[in-house]
């Protein structure tokens, strides 16, 4: 039972790795504007995605690769706090990039726009506050993504009920994986969800209200 606890642990934890946020984040907005704009040219929706997942998953993940090939790392899922500051930094760029490209290069709603720069500052408070503490950064990336989903319910005055549940499930079974894998304590990975969630839903809950 131990063994296939952690094996499920492990898996979990790459299926919900903090890069993949973005990535389903925009799947599922494309997927709702699809709903909403049937019309909508594919080859839209797939640049969107592509573009996403090249800035936010692809390029951050080479740099990964490359500083564990250079020793400067020892994993790719950076569980030494003080290897994380230089890897954040860079990904913290790559969604200044992503954030540009969704608004600047897509046109995409003022709300994208706000949604990742929120995930932007997410990641840059989990940089700062590791240089004396480790917060869970899968907690902080599923934060992220339910706060997003949260301000585009909002945003389109809709209530996908099953899938905030669904989000809050898998958000709670995630906390119970890297708290079985002594990556974090209980209060860190509440901590990096409360992060992502406030970073992500307060901005654009002041871009929608003010």
């Amino acid at each position: 039972m131990e063994r296939w606890l952690k094996i499920f642990s492990e898996a979990y934890s790459i299926v919900l790795y903090p890069m993949l946020m973005p990535v389903y984040g925009i799947v599922l907005f494309c997927a709702g504007v699809v709903q909403i704009t049937p019309t909508l040219p594919k080859a839209y929706i797939w640049l969107c995605i592509g573009g996403t997942v090249a800035l936010t998953l692809v390029i951050p993940l080479l740099l990964l690769v490359y500083m564990k090939y250079k020793g400067r790392i020892a994993s790719l899922y950076l569980d030494n706090r003080n290897e994380r500051t230089m890897p954040y930094i860079y990904t913290v760029v790559c969604y200044g990039f992503w954030a540009y490209f969704l608004r600047g290069t897509m046109g995409l709603p003022d709300l994208m726009l706000w949604i990742a720069l929120g995930a932007m500052v997410a990641l840059g408070i989990v940089t700062v506050v590791n240089r004396w503490w480790k917060i869970s950064a899968h907690l902080t990336g599923m934060g992220g993504l339910f706060g997003g989903v949260c301000s585009y319910a909002l945003y389109y005055s809709m209530l996908p009920s099953s899938l905030l549940v669904f989000l809050l499930l898998a958000a709670l079974l995630l906390m119970y994986a890297r708290i079985y894998l002594e990556a974090h304590t209980p209060l860190q990975v509440v901590c990096g969800m409360l992060v992502g969630l406030v970073s992500t839903f307060v901005p654009s809950m002041i871009m929608i209200y003010a």
